[in-house]
């Protein structure tokens, strides 16, 4: 899988789309540089921030780039459950922290821990995920008897 170092400035972002063989067009170079900017976006908010830049953007148009830009590594997806997936520039190996009340995401530095030693016999474990669950800062100061 490819991994994005740092994608500051146009130039890195048109030369990551050129390495993974991807062909440089406007609405591809906005797209992944709204995803560079940083942080988790679901497609609606990644069309909207394009869109303010090149005037007309279908979020089909986008689901179709970010199908392009997961195979080819330059980002990722994360599920959360009963909301919108969020997308997010590839990266060195990390977890996320999932709030339960908003659906607000965050990276987290942690290693996800191996299998126990003979829980999964006849498995070939690849990858583990773990995601922190509870409230962000914002929605623990709202609520806090959660």
């Amino acid at each position: 899988m490819a991994v994005v170092e740092e994608l500051t400035g146009r130039e890195a972002v048109i030369q990551r789309l050129r390495d993974v063989g991807l062909r440089v067009t406007g609405p591809r170079l906005e797209v992944l540089t709204v995803l560079a900017a940083g942080g988790h976006l679901d497609v609606e908010a990644i069309t909207a921030t394009a869109r303010e830049r090149l005037g007309t953007l279908t979020s089909q148009a986008v689901y179709e780039m970010l199908r392009h830009f997961q195979e080819t590594g330059l980002v990722s997806k994360f599920d959360r459950p009963g909301l919108p997936a969020v997308f997010e520039v590839s990266g060195p190996p990390h977890q996320h922290a999932l709030c339960v009340e908003c659906g607000r995401v965050e990276n987290v530095t942690a290693t996800a821990p191996a299998p126990p030693r003979g829980s999964l016999p006849q498995w070939r474990v690849s990858d583990a995920e773990v995601v922190f669950k509870g409230l962000c800062p914002d929605c623990h100061e709202e609520h806090p008897s959660r």
